[in-house]
């Protein structure tokens, strides 16, 4: 049985985007994306390593060097607008939150398992790290857009967020391309919920 199985589902690229300033949170649209072994080219997360954050404290204190596995940022376009809803705005635009990439055809994208593959026409290949949580910095951004909901997106957003990725084969990716879903052949752990109480 191979490691990973290539599955019938594929998600269509509807966004592309990338954070290029110390600070900023939100992303700019882009035309395409070029992808290396550190990420996307001129993107603020790129990068072989990153330093520890707060999200990994329980097992590196802040500030340690570490591999980066979050040098993306992947959405789902349902997902979003699902989250628009139970923020009863009318959109939830992407580079509000940041996205690098946003796809359409996906079910329930963010639970998508870890080490998943996401694979473009021309083998660029991005490695599914874990479910990206929600968190409040971009409602803070969405509040001085849309005054009043920005205190509503965390909430919103929980288990809608979507996950973060690393490259581990170099390619370009452009608006209408699709992504190939491959899902490791590996049950769940037995004893997962115990783990999580």
């Amino acid at each position: 049985m191979p490691a990973l199985i290539p599955t019938g589902y594929q998600g269509e690229i509807v966004y592309l985007g990338r954070v290029s300033e110390e600070g900023e949170l939100a992303s700019h649209p882009v035309g395409r994306l070029e992808l290396g072994f550190a990420g996307a080219e001129g993107e603020l997360h790129s990068g072989l390593t990153r330093p520890a954050c707060s999200r990994v404290t329980a097992q590196h204190p802040k500030g340690t060097e570490i591999a980066n596995v979050r040098q993306l940022t992947i959405l789902s376009e349902e997902e979003l607008a699902e989250t628009a809803f139970a923020m009863r705005i009318p959109q939830l635009r992407p580079e509000w939150v940041g996205a690098s990439i946003v796809l359409r055809g996906i079910p329930d994208l963010t639970h998508l398992p870890p080490s998943s593959r996401l694979q473009g026409p021309d083998g660029a290949t991005l490695v599914v790290d874990m479910e990206n949580q929600a968190c409040v910095l971009p409602g803070r951004f969405i509040e001085g857009i849309q005054p009043g909901a920005g205190p509503r997106y965390k909430p919103a957003a929980q288990g809608r967020r979507g996950v973060t990725a690393w490259v581990e084969r170099p390619g370009v990716l452009e608006p209408g391309q699709a992504l190939r879903l491959h899902i490791p052949g590996q049950r769940v752990w037995a004893h997962l919920h115990d783990a999580l109480r």
